[in-house]
């Protein structure tokens, strides 16, 4: 990669880990599922208008929208307003890693080989050590909210492969528009509309800022971005930098908000980096089988070319951003 592009991706992985610290301060301001409802309000308008007509079948928009938007962003949003730290919340949520290969295994009969077995393993340490750590020191109903909120992000993974899109950018704006109603539904439902009206009305330039952040930032920035870059680099190239978002969310967490970094802490984010490192990163020729009438897809809808094919390299393997 060309020094440029490096530092474009240890950009975006910085914005997505600070990115927690940011739905941090905005969940002062906003109730949780607003929140997220009015993120993704932002990340479509006025972009919709401009990105072009999807390029991927609808029931795909639909189906990322629903799992990513409402599910994985609603649960963590209101995991997060529970008393998830925000530094913790970044490393637990690279489980997903793990929660989208076992969900390819069952839905597309990937089977991982060996040392991503190994990896997973490690990874689910990693959770049970930060889950003591958490347990020890907040609530670990919240804990557990993130945890699914990872599980929602793995079927949002999977049903992103399945979609294949040409343009990350075109299809993450256009799946942005799928959560708001659903979204503003629930907190009318959920949070009432007096929460939701006084929030509204007491909106500063902190709150604003806040959402912007996560909106343009985090979601257009970060995704297009990161596409960007699989469309012009190998996944197995990229994807390493995903591993960095934990390391700016704990710092970043711990700079700004002030939050301990317990020895357990360590343990679990060397645990779940190691884990996940080893359950995405494999070596040349070797890695998960695949049905062989399906190509893989890295994220941004980047098509991976089977050995013997395109640029000739073998066994490279899709690994979802974290952010």
């Amino acid at each position: 990669m060309r020094p440029s592009h490096v530092l474009l991706a240890v950009l975006v992985t910085a914005v997505w880990g600070v990115n927690f610290v940011v739905i941090e301060i905005g969940l002062d301001h906003f109730p949780p599922l607003l929140f997220s409802a009015l993120r993704f309000l932002a990340a479509a308008l006025p972009a919709v208008f401009f990105v072009g007509r999807p390029k991927v079948a609808w029931k795909w928009i639909v189906g990322v929208g629903l799992a990513l938007g409402v599910a994985k962003f609603g649960l963590l949003f209101v995991g997060m307003d529970a008393g998830m730290p925000a530094g913790l919340s970044s490393l637990v949520l690279q489980i997903q890693a793990v929660f989208t290969a076992v969900i390819a295994f069952l839905v597309l009969g990937e089977r991982p080989a060996g040392v991503r077995l190994v990896g997973m393993a490690v990874a689910l340490a990693g959770i049970g050590v930060a889950a003591v750590d958490e347990g020890a020191s907040g609530p670990l109903g919240a804990f557990a909210l993130v945890v699914a909120a990872a599980a929602c992000w793995g079927v949002s993974n999977v049903l992103t492969r399945r979609a294949a899109p040409d343009d990350a950018l075109n299809f993450m704006v256009w799946v942005s528009t799928v959560p708001v109603l659903p979204l503003l539904a629930l907190s009318l439902l959920l949070e009432g509309p007096s929460r939701d009206l006084a929030a509204l009305a007491s909106l500063d330039r902190r709150g604003a800022g806040a959402l912007l952040f996560v909106a343009w930032g985090a979601t257009v920035f970060g995704f297009g971005a990161w596409g960007w870059l699989l469309r012009r680099h190998p996944a197995s190239t990229v994807a390493p930098f995903s591993l960095l978002v934990p390391v700016f969310g704990m710092s970043s967490a711990a700079l700004f908000l002030g939050e301990p970094v317990t020895p357990l802490r360590w343990c679990a984010a060397a645990l779940l980096v190691g884990g996940v490192a080893l359950a995405s990163v494999t070596r040349p020729g070797r890695g998960t089988e695949r049905r062989p009438e399906r190509d893989a897809v890295a994220p941004g809808g980047r098509r991976e070319e089977p050995a013997g094919r395109g640029s000739g390299a073998a066994g490279r393997e899709p690994v979802r951003p974290i952010r």
